[in-house]
């Protein structure tokens, strides 16, 4: 009997740009969706198969169950059979507090407390009795952070200067605060007099409270009249406002400020471990916790294989799966005590990952966006093995990918476009990989790379001396100015610590474009987001004699049903969630009286139906020609002026970011792996930028995967030779075409990119 093809079936799909398409997927293949930006990709593979999968799954559990669980609302599409469940793995950026490890994100932690509460010696008690965050557990001294972080007086405070002169230079206790204002017109210190003129007494009052046994008040004024607080001391206050506690979780102010006017050393008591003394003198085999914690992950696989004890070892056999699939994606050099927000890019990408894959279950759907991001291409093997490993075990592969590498392993492409936008949602193309080379599309599996053989010469230089930031090995390098410079290396190899963090403590002025997001919403859009939507209400104002705030659908202007949001979610009880466009406004968001009035014959509602490259058509004002101007030079001249940013493609965003950047000239620009979410084409268009911004005298320093951008350099710094301790140091520097003839691991990726299309 022949057997039959399992596919994922999928009709009529019409999410966001998606134009009634019809896709079959087939099953325990690896997949590649690919094309421009905004193309329509991630409305096929997020927005209508996972959601779907996701909804029907919990159609399994009972009602009172359900109620408990998130709620999809089913995708706009008119059939969508044989899917199975998801796992997805997306791009966001791995968020993480101040005490988050690889050990806790990878939930491996927990295991080894465990481990050590049982087999450890002498023992100690329970689990949590391992963890810093406990109350037996943590550190008396440093409260489980593992650092003391002290007030510096020097950075708080200037004695040259009065009170009312912000000689509290720390923004919350300074005049700009209401604590700052209280300390001018409580009647304790005379705001005008500079500090250092203040009677003995007088100063250590202000800087450390009363004296022991003693308390102070001073009036502070409110609109009910005055009442009185207690003052404790400026550096007291500090302390206790703003050290003792977890200063990631504040709100008004960050943690870089605190940091910023502190001093942070290694705790005495606890040497950074941040655990009891008492607890650290429980070992396995010579080792405390905070010793295992800090072996590297290769290490501590062979410390695990050596416990003999019964129950120790199916412990430790539960921990061993995941720090294995750590080692396999190449970050055996990690250790479980790595704080997650040090990690690179690449580094956090693949730690993503590998806690998505320890599941045994096959038959699932995989879907991962962008897999590749951050990553070298040395290190693109070891994730086409895990893809290959995964499909072996009887599972669905399907990727957002954008790098050649990819794409040439996946068993079928599918291509959407043809443009982005309006003009994507479509499927360009659908088959394998080799039946691209005869297609119309955008992609290329025979890309060749273009090796920039005329460098600009520069005359002058950044210097960098003596670099010991986190890894790097005391290094020392020369960055050309007004030249394209790429730094690149291995994941780890020391990189963003020689870009982000040496470089700006020597050039404080440097525009620094990172990964981060742009804060999208709902109620954010591109008009708002470029900064011109205040000056497109004035505009509306002016010529209709009408207030501004009618022109906001967050305002006055507000549909009076939807309250501006353009739908209603009706309360179905337990069904499905709907969402439907409002009757009232059919969606607009405006009010019937908003959209009566008219610019250039245009309500706001069809103002913002604007492409950015229409806009020039209805408005003159300098500011919003020159900001519309920076988003058509990265290429985004087809988003609507009224397009929500959470709409927005992580190409999209990436490109938004420079374009809030551009138009400074004479700048140090310092960009954060530009490329992460491009396709080819895209590229192209960003390069042509970054030369653009060169040929104005600007300066760009790019951190750099795609080997596009770096053969198209002027200058390539290479660090490694690997991640971790045995990266941070400076491998090569010099242009492109000596790279060709170098020994590091990127120049060999560069020869095969120029002997053969590129891979």
């Amino acid at each position: 009997m022949k057997k039959l093809t399992d596919e994922i079936i999928l009709r009529g799909l019409r999410e966001n740009n998606l134009k009634n398409i019809d896709i079959n997927l087939p099953k325990e293949q690896i997949t590649v969706f690919t094309g421009l930006s905004g193309s329509g990709k991630s409305s096929v593979v997020f927005d209508t198969l996972a959601t779907e999968s996701r909804r029907q799954m919990t159609l399994n559990y009972p009602m009172y169950v359900r109620n408990q669980m998130p709620r999809y609302e089913r995708p706009r599409a008119d059939l969508m059979q044989h899917l199975s469940p998801v796992v997805v793995v997306e791009q966001k950026t791995v968020t993480a507090n101040s005490r988050s490890t690889v050990g806790t994100y990878m939930d491996i932690h927990p295991l080894i407390r465990l481990l050590f509460s049982r087999i450890g010696s002498p023992p100690i008690g329970s689990a949590t009795d391992f963890s810093s965050q406990s109350t037996f557990g943590r550190c008396p001294e440093c409260s489980g952070f593992g650092e003391v972080v002290a007030p510096d007086l020097d950075k708080i405070i200037d004695l040259n200067k009065s009170l009312r002169e912000y000689a509290v230079q720390f923004k919350p206790l300074s005049p700009s605060g209401w604590q700052g204002r209280w300390m001018m017109t409580g009647g304790l210190f005379d705001p005008d007099l500079p500090i250092k003129d203040y009677p003995k007494e007088t100063v250590d009052l202000l800087l450390y409270g009363p004296p022991e046994g003693e308390r102070v008040f001073a009036p502070f004024h409110t609109k009910d009249g005055p009442h009185d607080h207690e003052w404790d001391g400026l550096l007291p206050r500090f302390v206790r406002l703003y050290i003792n506690r977890d200063v990631s979780k504040l709100k008004q102010t960050s943690q870089e400020d605190v940091l910023a006017v502190s001093t942070h050393t290694i705790c005495p008591t606890c040497l950074g471990s941040g655990l009891n003394p008492e607890v650290l003198k429980c070992k396995i085999n010579g080792f405390n916790i905070a010793e295992y914690d800090h072996l590297e992950l290769t290490e501590l696989l062979s410390e695990l294989d050596t416990i003999s004890d019964p129950l120790g070892k199916s412990i430790a056999q539960q921990a061993i799966p995941n720090i294995q699939q750590l080692v396999e994606l190449g970050l055996g050099y990690l250790s479980l005590a790595r704080k997650m927000g040090t990690l690179s890019g690449g580094e956090a990408q693949r730690v993503k990952i590998a806690r998505h894959l320890g599941s045994s279950l096959n038959n699932l759907t995989y879907i991962f966006d962008e897999p590749s991001a951050g990553l070298h291409p040395e290190e693109v093997d070891l994730l086409l093995n895990m893809l290959k490993s995964l499909q072996e075990n009887h599972n669905t592969v399907i990727v957002i990918e954008h790098d050649l590498s990819v794409m040439k392993a996946a068993d079928e492409i599918i291509e959407m476009g043809p443009g982005a936008g309006v003009h994507g949602g479509e499927v360009i193309y659908q088959g394998v990989p080799d039946g691209l080379k005869n297609a119309s599309t955008l992609t290329s599996l025979d890309h060749t790379l273009e090796l920039n053989i005329h460098p600009r010469k520069s005359r002058e230089h950044f210097t960098i001396e003596n670099a010991t930031i986190n890894n790097l090995k005391g290094i020392s390098v020369n960055i050309p100015k007004n030249v394209l410079v790429s730094v690149c290396g291995v994941s780890g190899s020391g990189k963003s610590s020689l870009i982000f963090e040496a470089f700006p403590n020597s050039y404080g002025d440097a525009i620094r474009v990172g990964q981060g997001s742009i804060g999208t919403s709902s109620r954010s859009t591109l008009a708002t987001y470029m900064g011109i939507m205040d000056d497109i209400r004035k505009i509306f104002a002016k010529a209709t004699g009408q207030p501004a705030g009618l022109f906001s659908f967050n305002s006055i202007g507000a549909c009076p049903v939807c309250d501006g949001k353009g739908v209603t979610t009706p309360d179905v009880a337990f069904a499905d969630p709907v969402t439907i466009p409002c009757e009232a406004c059919g969606g607009t968001r405006y009010s019937d009286e908003a959209l009566s009035y008219r610019y250039e014959g245009k309500n706001i509602v069809e103002i913002l139906e604007l492409t950015i490259d229409e806009t020039d058509q209805y408005f003159s004002m300098p500011k919003i020609v020159k900001k519309v101007q920076t988003v058509k030079d990265v290429g985004l001249g087809y988003l609507t002026l009224g397009q929500t940013t959470s709409s927005f493609s992580g190409g999209e965003v990436q490109r938004l970011k420079l374009a809030s950047h551009l138009k400074k000239e004479g700048q140090i620009y310092l960009l954060d792996e530009p490329s992460i979410g491009l396709h080819s084409k895209d590229n192209a268009r960003l390069l042509e930028v970054f030369q653009n911004l060169v040929n104005k005298g600007n300066s760009v320093v790019i951190i750099e995967h795609n080997l596009d951008f770096i053969a198209a350099s002027d200058w390539i710094i290479e660090l490694g030779p690997e991640g971790g301790k045995n990266g941070g140091h400076l491998l090569f520097a010099g242009t492109p075409e000596e790279m060709v003839h170098a020994d590091t691991p990127t120049a060999k990726w560069l020869r095969l990119g120029l002997e053969q299309p590129n891979g």
